[in-house]
């Protein structure tokens, strides 16, 4: 299903059932799949999105962001948006914050 992010509070962004766009890069050879998606012109991914783009663990990643926020060469709040997600399981909806990064954290 694809979903329309919205703007929500406290830094977050919201997704809502609507259509919006999303990005599947494969490389040449096919064996790199990396799912982003687009939102105010930029790009967004997760940092298990990062771990696969880069060919890593999302464990490197993490301590990477982790670094670059603490050296205030990025600003979290300015690079990272937490995503509201919300699927059906059996007959309860399960609600999710995952954290998408932009392209700055993302080539940092």
């Amino acid at each position: 299903m694809l979903y329309n992010v919205g703007m929500k509070k406290n830094n977050q962004l919201l997704i809502k059932e609507q259509l919006t766009e999303f990005l599947l890069y494969n490389s040449p050879n096919g064996e790199i799949k990396v799912e982003v998606f687009l939102h105010n012109e930029n790009i967004w991914l997760t940092q298990k999105r990062m771990a696969e783009l880069f060919g890593v663990t999302s464990q490197n990643v993490t301590i990477h962001l982790k670094n670059i926020f603490e050296s205030e060469e990025l600003k979290e709040d300015s690079t990272c948006k937490e995503i509201l997600q919300v699927q059906k399981e059996g007959s309860r909806s399960i609600e999710r914050r995952i954290k998408y990064y932009n392209l700055d954290a993302v080539l940092v």
